[in-house]
């Protein structure tokens, strides 16, 4: 198949789901029921982080959550106190336990005692030269586990490209934050951050119909693959190609649901 031929099949994809339609079956309907840019972050970063599993189960997941903040994660965020963290004490998905809720709150907490968003944590780390956001990831990283109360079963949930992970759910999130997305599917709040710079976010899905195109060569499933991918599809769309995310999922989802 020729690189023409992949363009024609992954635009066409790209622009079917692509669409405000497909925020209501998909985690980002999380961040979406907010306006405020701290509400998104939160949202956003922790929907993302929860991101495993059933789509259906993890939506539910975090409006769980969201609902424990009040629906007003910011202002839980900075105005709760060590009491009001009880309320969390039956909350879990999968491996994620009440011990990483409480980390995550203090970090959060922390975070926006001292920031105003959760971008400088990941461009602090990096450059606008650099070629992807792998640095800003790894500073992320380093930022989240950073507090002394950090427990070492948390990190688990944060990846890291220096641990060869794909992080799938942090590149998920910076796609939402940074892609200009004109269905307003993404949100764009973040501006230090060029699409240009964004990295596939690589789950089973996306690998399985990459490989049927015949887009990757690389046998393993790891950061160098994602690197691979995403070097690829800045060939298809040198702006912005992490677009492509919404056609490689929706083959290897959307469309299997339909036959």
């Amino acid at each position: 198949m020729t690189k023409q031929e992949i363009k024609d099949i992954l635009d066409k994809a790209y622009d079917l789901y692509d669409r405000r339609t497909f925020i209501e079956n998909d985690p980002i309907s999380i961040p979406h029921q907010f306006s405020k840019k701290q509400d998104i972050e939160i949202a956003g970063l922790w929907t993302a982080l929860l991101s495993w599993g059933l789509r259906k189960t993890i939506i539910n997941k975090s409006n769980e959550l969201m609902n424990l903040m009040d629906h007003a994660p910011y202002d839980f965020i900075i105005n709760h106190r060590e009491t009001d963290r009880q309320r969390f004490q039956n909350f879990k998905h999968r491996t994620f336990q009440y011990t990483d809720t409480l980390y995550f709150l203090t970090f959060f907490q922390y975070w926006y005692k001292h920031h105003d968003s959760l971008e400088n944590a990941f461009t602090d780390g990096m450059s606008k030269a650099d070629a992807h956001v792998g640095n800003g990831i790894i500073h992320f990283e380093k930022q989240f586990r950073s507090l002394d109360s950090f427990p070492s079963r948390t990190q688990k949930h944060v990846a890291s490209p220096l641990r060869k992970s794909t992080c799938k759910r942090l590149n998920m999130f910076l796609r939402w934050m940074v892609r200009k997305d004109r269905r307003k599917v993404d949100f764009g709040i973040w501006k230090k951050i060029n699409p240009s710079q964004l990295l596939i976010p690589y789950d089973v899905h996306v690998d399985r119909v990459a490989r049927s195109l015949g887009i990757i060569d690389r046998k393993q499933k790891d950061w160098e693959t994602v690197i691979e991918l995403s070097t690829f599809l800045k060939t298809l769309d040198v702006r912005d190609p992490v677009k492509y995310d919404y056609a490689l999922f929706g083959i290897g989802v959307l469309d299997n649901k339909k036959t």
